[in-house]
């Protein structure tokens, strides 16, 4: 039966002395400042989803990682130690596990925000050895202690630890591209799972059969310790097998284990509904939103498991992604809410006195506040079109700011509760604490910085530097300002000195874009047609505006706002705004150096047309790390995984029907498939990450075609490895020996997108040139074949800026076929030596090989050859 002694168990052990409760309440308020502050970043971050990139991700995990992941640490470490009636680690070391674990946070969100892997890596990693450290302490608890009634409950908070660490470990996997697209879709899904039903999901329903009684100020029921302990097995293997599954592409271990996790969700809540009595509460709002909050776990664990026995993973992804904002604020922000109504209460408090009024506040307008909130998670829950569909997270963030506002005014009140117990005291309670509380300060200060120097500032009025003399001051300039087609117009703007200068910013690009002033305002990102006036203030001095997303300003999206001597006339500006950067040509590699152990060429044989007239293909534009010559590997923009992607092989009159999937986190893409003839308004469009499109054409007409992505910039999308080829057999086209497809391209090493590689792009001197992705490729692995068999050579050039000039050393061709037409055949008396195909032209050479011996390929302009474009074929044999 429940006691008095557990209750004061939970409460944590015997009551300390007023030194010591004073150092638990002091880490406890520091510990829920973090947590409020994380929570406030996350509203911040959720309410410009669509002014800032990856916003959408940043608030998700600003949430989980930043709020929920210390209250998590803190509180399972309190009721570990409570419930197993065991001695209280040191403050010191637990205060250094929750300062790694912030850190690591900050680390991993600015890694992906700022586009860092290195940064990504390390906060990865240090999140990991925090919260392995946790799973040690929270093990080596029980080892000796005297346990309880509630002992088994610290098996949830060992399971939620080990849950954390693979889902950090999948979190980088993910992050930095280095999943793979053949896996990402798995991966993805449980990662989802094993962070929101396992690090959340375990601690909260093992805290659940303590606390919701404590809450109701009832008995616990005789079997809850059986029932935790049955519970934690169903739960956690269910978990362990989903996310196996999930992972391994196995959609029958991931229902099977989900459906387990179901079953042990449906215990805990039907025990949850009996412990209920016709008595009021200690505390009825927090009893209503930890109700909530498990109603909203049973419905969202119930669909996700309908979803996965209903439909094929690849087809659930976006299903699940949008499960997640449910839960999150049905589930994980209720919680929250929840346990703090109930909690901070007590471990503020310096008496019942205290405790009272600070649970008064907590309370304060608790039921418009619970019905809004879950009000907007039902909206958000249903595919509603409209201002009904949109108004669900508003009402929801609207329900989490005003408890958010009283957790403040708790957490100060207590503050100085806690100030004062430490003067009585005499003791520098709280300056005992510098790692934490410099942690506190720093996590949330580092984050802010990030969220400020990616967003590219405020978004009001910004004043230029101070001073209005000269023959502009007094004077107000309109200059209407567009943005489109990776430009903006006009790409420079002159004004006399002290001229108050207001743009007025349009864009009419079919993708966002936004314009940041140089120390000055920003506008949000805007659609199509949106529309927002900047005011600058008196401008005197120089300053350049550029967009903000990834890449655009190294395209060439930016603008000059130049100021004039008192003397000279205003202009209007004028187009070509010229990028200044410089960039050695390419040569630095060297390519008679080894691969890596392990490497394969890319296998250049043309797959047989496949059976039927129609033929589905599904590409993954994916972030994927190559290695592009020997020893020096490089992050690309992948079709599937490869640069360049996939070949297509079909015939005329053939029906392809291909599905893109955007695996990119925080870049959008399309694809342009020249082999079709069709408006490309729809399927041309650009997706958004985690979207899909289909794309479906019929090849009309035969030749060697190029596919690309269709996202602006293209010049930076191609060159960083989006493309790939479609070939499409000429009606009568007769056999051959060998069918090879070699696609011609430009290698530019750097960061993707930054300055120094457009800079590089844009000057078109690449630092390799290069065949199926690869420079030398074929030269250290040859293509192989014997002596008067008959090759098919497939050429496509990729650009993005140079064609080819193909041939092979010792042979003569004896078939020319060039964007679509035969130029030369075997019956005729003439030859050829070269396949001359400028940027995006396609075509096939056939030739004979004489006799045994190395013949080498290449693109006939030297510089090309020399420097990557240059393959082999190993003729052997009879």
């Amino acid at each position: 039966m429940y006691s008095k002694n557990d209750d004061a168990a939970a409460g944590g052990g015997r009551p300390p002395s007023r030194f010591k409760a004073s150092g638990l309440r002091g880490r406890h308020l520091a510990a829920h400042i973090l947590v409020a502050a994380w929570a406030g970043l996350a509203l911040s971050a959720a309410s410009a989803q669509q002014t800032l990139p990856v916003a959408r991700w940043l608030a998700i995990h600003l949430f989980l990682l930043g709020a929920a992941t210390t209250a998590i640490v803190v509180w399972s470490e309190h009721f570990a130690v409570a419930m197993l009636h065991a001695p209280v680690p040191d403050r010191r070391w637990s205060n250094a596990r929750l300062a790694g674990v912030n850190v690591g946070v900050v680390g991993v969100l600015s890694g992906v925000w700022a586009e860092l892997p290195v940064v990504t890596g390390a906060g990865c990693a240090l999140l990991i050895t925090a919260v392995g450290a946790h799973l040690v302490v929270l093990v080596r608890t029980g080892r000796g202690a005297l346990g309880g009634r509630l002992a088994p409950i610290a098996g949830y908070y060992r399971a939620g630890a080990a849950a954390l660490i693979i889902g950090a470990v999948l979190g980088w996997l993910l992050a930095t591209g280095e999943a793979g697209p053949d896996h990402y879709t798995g991966l993805k899904l449980a990662h989802v799972h094993v962070t929101l039903l396992g690090w959340i999901g375990l601690p909260v329903l093992g805290t659940l059969f303590m606390l919701w009684p404590t809450v109701l100020g009832v008995r616990m029921a005789e079997r809850t310790t059986r029932l935790a302990r049955w519970v934690l097995v169903l739960t956690g293997s269910g978990l362990l097998t989903a996310v196996t599954g999930l992972s391994a592409g196995w959609r029958p271990a991931a229902v099977s284990g989900i459906a387990g996790y179901a079953a042990g969700v449906a215990i805990v809540a039907h025990l949850l509904a009996r412990t209920v009595r016709r008595r009021p509460a200690i505390s009825v709002a927090a009893a209503w939103s930890l109700a909530a909050a498990m109603g909203w776990l049973v419905v969202g664990v119930a669909v996700d498991l309908v979803l996965l026995a209903a439909r094929p993973l690849a087809g659930i992804r976006d299903d699940i992604a949008s499960l997640v904002p449910v839960l999150l604020v049905g589930l994980v922000a209720q919680v929250l809410i929840g346990a703090l109504t109930y909690l901070l209460p007590i471990v503020l408090a310096g008496g019942p006195k205290q405790r009272a009024a600070l649970r008064a506040v907590l309370e304060r307008g608790w039921v418009p506040r619970l019905v809004v909130l879950n009000l907007g998670v039902v909206l958000i829950a249903l595919p509603l079109p409209g201002p009904a569909g949109a108004a669900g997270m508003p009402l929801a963030g609207a329900g989490a700011v005003v408890f958010l506002a009283s957790a403040v005014r708790v957490l100060l009140r207590g503050g100085r509760g806690l100030l004062r117990d430490v003067d009585a005291d005499g003791a520098g309670g709280l300056a005992r604490r510098p790692l934490l509380w410099g942690t506190a300060a720093g996590a949330v200060l580092t984050v802010l910085a990030v969220l400020v120097a990616n967003s590219g500032g405020n978004t009001g009025s910004g004043a230029s530097a101070s001073g209005s003399s000269g023959a502009g001051a007094g004077t107000t300039r309109t200059v209407a300002v567009t943005l489109a087609d990776m430009r903006i117009r006009p790409a420079r703007i002159e004004v006399a000195a002290g001229t108050g200068l207001r743009l007025k910013v349009t864009n009419t690009d079919t993708q966002r874009h936004d314009l940041k002033v140089e120390d000055g305002p920003v506008t949000p990102m805007l659609a199509k047609g949106g529309t927002r006036v900047l005011d600058l203030g008196p401008v005197t001095e120089n300053r350049e505006a550029w967009c903000t997303l990834p890449g655009h300003k190294a395209a060439g999206m930016t603008m000059d706002i130049v100021v004039k001597s008192d003397t000279a006339t205003d202009s209007g500006g004028h187009e070509g705004h010229e990028v200044h950067a410089s960039a050695a040509a390419g040569g630095g590699l060297d390519l008679s150096a080894d691969f890596s152990t392990g490497w394969r060429a890319r296998d250049a044989g043309l797959a047989p047309v496949p059976a039927g007239t129609v033929h589905k293909a599904e590409l993954h534009a994916a972030r994927t790390t190559v290695e592009v010559a020997p020893g020096v590997k490089q992050r690309m923009w992948t079709f599937g995984g490869t640069a360049p992607g996939p070949t297509l092989h079909g015939k005329v009159g053939d029906v392809f029907e291909v599905t893109l999937v955007n695996d990119d986190p925080s870049m959008g893409h399309g694809i342009d498939f020249h082999a079709g003839s069709l408006a490309p308004d729809r399927p041309m469009r650009t997706i958004r990450p985690g979207g899909r499109l289909v794309y479906r054409f019929r090849a009309e007409k035969a030749g060697a075609w190029l596919y690309h992505c269709s996202t602006a910039p293209m010049l930076q999308h191609i060159g960083n490895g989006m493309y790939g080829a479609i070939v499409i057999d000429p009606p009568g086209l007769a056999k051959v020996d060998h069918e090879y497809v070699l696609v011609s391209s430009e290698l530019y090493l750097g960061t993707p997108g930054s300055t120094a590689q457009v800079a590089k792009m844009r000057q078109d001197t690449p630092d390799a040139w290069v065949f199926n992705g690869v420079a030398n490729q074929y030269t250290h692995q040859p293509l192989k074949a014997r002596p008067g068999e008959r090759a098919r050579f497939w050429v496509v050039a990729a650009g993005p800026s140079d064609g080819v000039a193909f041939h092979v050393v010792g042979t003569v061709f004896d078939t020319v076929y060039k964007e679509g037409a035969y130029l030369l055949e075997p019956d005729q008396a003439g030859g050829a030596q070269v396949l001359d195909l400028a940027t995006a032209q396609g075509g096939f050479v056939e030739t004979t090989f004489p006799g045994a011996g190395h013949y080498a390929f290449v693109d006939h302009d030297m510089r090309h050859a020399e420097a990557g474009a240059h393959g082999m074929v190993e003729v052997s044999g009879r």
